[in-house]
């Protein structure tokens, strides 16, 4: 389970490190070709609204598998015993419900369906739009881990 959990961690990190590695030569790119060789690339604005997206798509799938995403605990942080535990497992059948009907299903439909061209670099949208489901599912293994080690950690009496 460890291994799985750091491989899936180690993905998840070399997918955002290469979309944002990916802004910045872009973004260095753009520059230089505006400012010093006074013709402005055409591609890179394009390429870096991809990258952007596909950063900010697995970068949230992290922060669901870390658990550090944006949480309003009103409620949760008043409850305590067992209506807390009700409602926590309530608000994480809500998530992966969501991250499955749009991300998954949702992602996946319209990747599959797409047959439009961006008008600049020429590639399918299904490029830009495979990182719904990848993300998706990305968050829900991680969730589906920390599920995992949770209870056996209880189990074991940690």
């Amino acid at each position: 389970m460890k291994a799985l959990d750091k491989f899936l961690d180690n993905a998840m990190r070399f997918l955002m490190a290469i979309a944002m590695g990916s802004l910045v030569v872009g973004g260095t790119w753009q520059i230089f070709t505006r400012w010093i060789l006074k013709n402005p690339s055409t591609f890179t604005e394009e390429f870096m609204r991809y990258m952007l997206i596909w950063a900010s798509m697995i970068g949230s799938a992290y922060c669901f598998y870390k658990d550090k995403h944006l949480a309003l605990d009103l409620v949760k942080d008043k409850l305590k015993g067992t209506p807390a535990m009700c409602l926590s497992v309530f608000i994480e059948v809500c998530i992966l419900t969501f991250l499955f009907v749009v991300f998954v299903y949702g992602g996946g439909r319209m990747a599959i369906s797409s047959t439009n061209y961006s008008p600049v670099m020429h590639i399918p949208f299904k490029v830009l739009y495979i990182v719904l489901p990848l993300s998706g599912i990305l968050a829900i293994l991680g969730r589906v881990l920390k599920y995992i080690q949770y209870f056996s950690e209880r189990k074991a009496g940690k």
